[in-house]
């Protein structure tokens, strides 16, 4: 009883993969979205100012590290957590596959929520005149929040693998 309960629970980390099929999907609308704004950039590109296309292009870099955040998660979670990844030995390989644990990725997604969270808050600063001090203050908390928790999370890592 106790082996078939255990092969059932191994098995069951199954349902996982298409949670990861899923967030590809959600990767194709980032890449959708993305499009979309440098399409309408570069239709208005004569009356656009340049704080303007800056803000745009932030936002541009903004979609593009959430694309990587979950590129990392795609395969890294469905090689940890249900089937390693199997890559023919003459095909292009991503450097960091295979080689992210639980533990560096999510050192990883922290310094990417950091540096997302950064470019949002850059995107912030450029457009000041338009929003509310009160909400810059939150959105520099927030910022602060993420930076202290990346650097908790990696600190606390770091003294754990000395151990």
């Amino acid at each position: 009883m106790e082996r078939l309960i255990e092969k059932l629970l191994y098995s069951a980390r199954w349902i996982m993969a298409p949670l990861y099929l899923g967030l590809s999907l959600i990767l194709i609308a980032l890449c959708i979205k993305f499009f979309q704004e440098a399409y309408h950039v570069l239709i208005n590109i004569f009356t656009i100012s340049e704080t303007n296309l800056i803000l745009v292009t932030l936002t541009l870099i903004d979609l593009s590290l959430v694309g990587g955040l979950l590129i990392m998660v795609m395969f890294s979670g469905y090689e940890n957590f249900v089937s390693k990844i199997d890559i023919d030995e003459g095909a292009e390989k991503l450097v960091w596959l295979g080689k992210l644990d639980t533990g560096s990725l999510k050192n990883k997604v922290s310094a990417s929520i950091v540096a997302i969270s950064s470019i949002h808050l850059l995107k912030v600063f450029m457009n000041t005149e338009n929003i509310a001090d009160e909400k810059i203050k939150w959105y520099l908390l927030l910022h602060v929040t993420f930076v202290l928790s990346a650097f908790a999370m990696g600190y606390l890592d770091k003294i754990t693998k000395k151990e």
